[in-house]
């Protein structure tokens, strides 16, 4: 008859639907996107007309994979241990059917017992009583994970004097490798997963909060309970791990004798015990260390002969544009034996760092990853055509401010003449020329001027090798980790620089700007206004609105456009001057267009 309907033909593997429909939902509570590979694989099942004798025949199915296929398998095996060997797995018992939803399953002692959580859920999970309640697992971070190390470095972080109670991602990933397994920046091989994420678990479960941008990290209330809990039983597994090192010394006699590195060198007969290797070579050399310090510094500190001075190039540098020749940048340091590494830099060309030296710890992939501090020395490199481009377009200035707020000391700027290049250059050569003496007696820059990029090589090969005297041989400093841009005394024992990390992502371009940092570009659009002229302007007007009040306040248009005039700038202390402080009030104060 038309209109009638077929009868649906019963599911002739409902143990394997069933099974199939506890994990779906199962991933469904947790929000997790299995969800949709496993109803896949249901609506497969439930057109497959013939009975499967295990999980391995599925496969000829479509949406089922060796995952799926082996968590069956798995699933089977402990229905047939809890029941027989024989047991039925094609039918299941009229409590049950394959229509009602995961909530209204009822299924008998035998069919409950075997329905246990997909393998690979242990955290978090359902887990099912006899009277049918289910309760939710509390989350524990599995011991060197990802989520374990990022709770206990906010955790370690937030108890430390002036913290700030959060971190950003560069310095809690560094701080958190020293106690994960995995690379928090690497996946492992065959995989597309890092430590780093199961940072989205932790935010899932209310246990991290990510706030801004860039993005902050910190703690919440029940992520600070469980991290509190995490580093007690880690002290706990410490003292317990030194107490048995502790009594196997003692029962063998092997134990390390304890050297007190305080005594005069006249205590030492005194003491009758004679000093270690290390020791002997410290003392003879008469190397500055820094007190409580041992090791490479794994702690903050890199120790004189602990690290590598390595040249960094931006990829910039090597790629794009003209590529054989700068290929043959690559090429000659390459030929002249200097140690470098190709990156991006957000700011200069090229830089030194102090990389350390790690060695790999047994049992594990890769080695630790080394602390890079970098060194008060940054070079921007300009060809004659490019310095044209440069000044023309506006970049040239920008890029001056940006080296100079950058936080190194000594920016230096690398110009290659390029021959008679200049002869066909949009700008005159005297321009040029006046441009490049301006970068070195007013911006305060070190201008080296080289013909080709033969030079350019020559000229870093020799700093590189000249920085490795200077900080490995001459000096023999202990270089410390800091958080800030702190000037560094060359004349200390202790040069506190900052982490790479942190450095290049202080300098990204387009980063989040302050109200005070866009006010301070906009003004530097105006002819005439350089960044000193306003990081002057700024010292008295912080933001637009600030300066607009002044205005306001100004009684006659004479006394607005004079408003800055007397502002000193620069270390000449040199006024505005009437014209730019003009300029300036037109720009904000005039309403229509500008004559």
């Amino acid at each position: 008859m038309p209109g009638r309907k077929r009868p649906l033909t019963p599911c002739p593997n409902p143990l394997f639907l069933q099974w199939l429909t506890e994990m779906r939902d199962h991933a469904k509570e947790k929000g997790l996107k299995t969800q949709y590979v496993y109803q896949k694989a249901i609506n497969s099942l439930k057109k497959y007309p013939l009975p499967l004798k295990n999980g391995k025949e599925a496969k000829i199915l479509q949406n089922f994979g060796d995952g799926i296929c082996k968590i069956l398998d798995e699933r089977l095996q402990n229905h047939y241990r809890e029941n027989d060997v024989h047991a039925d797995v094609h039918s299941l018992s009229s409590g049950f059917t394959t229509n009602q939803p995961h909530g209204n399953l009822h299924p008998d002692k035998s069919a409950s017992h075997s329905s246990k959580e997909p393998l690979g859920i242990s955290e978090g999970s359902i887990i099912r009583k006899e009277g049918g309640v289910k309760k939710k697992r509390e989350y524990v971070p599995q011991k060197r994970s990802g989520a374990y190390a990022v709770l206990l470095t906010l955790y370690r972080n937030s108890q430390l004097p002036g913290s700030k109670g959060f971190m950003f991602k560069n310095e809690l990933q560094n701080e958190a490798q020293s106690i994960c397994d995995k690379s928090f920046t690497v996946p492992d091989l065959g995989s597309k997963y890092t430590a780093w994420s199961s940072v989205s678990t932790l935010i899932q479960k209310n246990l991290l909060l990510k706030t801004h941008s860039p993005a902050r990290y910190s703690l919440t209330e029940l992520g600070l309970a469980l991290a509190e809990r995490l580093e007690f039983e880690e002290r706990g597994d410490d003292c317990g791990r030194d107490k048995e090192k502790a009594t196997l010394a003692e029962e063998s006699g092997d134990g390390p004798v304890t050297i007190n590195l305080t005594v005069n060198e006249g205590e030492w007969e005194e003491e009758d015990i004679e000093p270690t290797a290390a020791t002997t070579v410290n003392q003879a050399e008469n190397v500055p260390t820094c007190s409580g310090l041992s090791g490479t510094g794994r702690d903050g500190h890199l120790l004189p002969g602990s690290y590598d001075i390595v040249l960094c190039v931006d990829f910039i540098e090597t790629t794009g544009g003209n590529t054989a020749r700068k290929q043959e940048l690559v090429k000659e340091l390459q030929k002249n034996g200097v140690i470098f590494d190709i990156r991006k830099l957000n700011v200069g060309d090229f830089l030194w760092i102090a990389r350390e030296k790690v060695e790999p710890v047994p049992g594990q992939l890769r080695p630790p990853v080394a602390k890079e501090l970098v060194l008060d020395y940054i070079i921007e490199r300009k060809r004659i055509d490019d310095l044209c481009g440069s000044i023309m377009d506006g970049r040239f200035r920008e890029q001056k401010f940006r080296l100079k707020r950058c936080g190194l000391r000594k920016p230096i700027y690398l110009v290659e003449e390029c021959g008679s290049a200049a002869a066909h250059m949009s700008l005159p050569e005297s321009t040029l020329q006046q441009a490049i003496v301006n970068t070195q007696v007013v911006d305060g820059f070190f201008v080296k001027r080289v013909q080709d990029v033969r030079e350019s090589a020559a000229y870093l090969t020799v700093m590189t090798r000249h920085l490795q005297k200077l900080y490995q041989v001459i000096l023999r400093q202990c270089l410390l980790i800091s958080t800030r841009y702190i000037e560094c005394d060359m004349e200390s024992p202790q040069c506190s620089l900052i982490s790479f990390t942190e450095f290049n992502h202080g300098a990204v371009k387009n980063k989040c700007q302050t109200v005070r940092e866009v006010f301070a570009r906009q003004l530097m659009q105006i002819s005439g206004i350089s960044g000193d002229k306003a990081a002057a302007i700024l010292e008295h007007y912080s933001t637009v609105s600030s300066l607009l009040d002044a205005y306001a306040q100004c009684v006659t248009e004479a006394e607005g456009e004079k408003l800055l005039s007397s502002i000193k700038y620069g270390k000449l202390k040199r006024n505005l001057g009437p014209v730019l402080s003009r300029t300036v009030y037109q720009l904000y104060c005039t309403r229509g267009p500008l004559s």
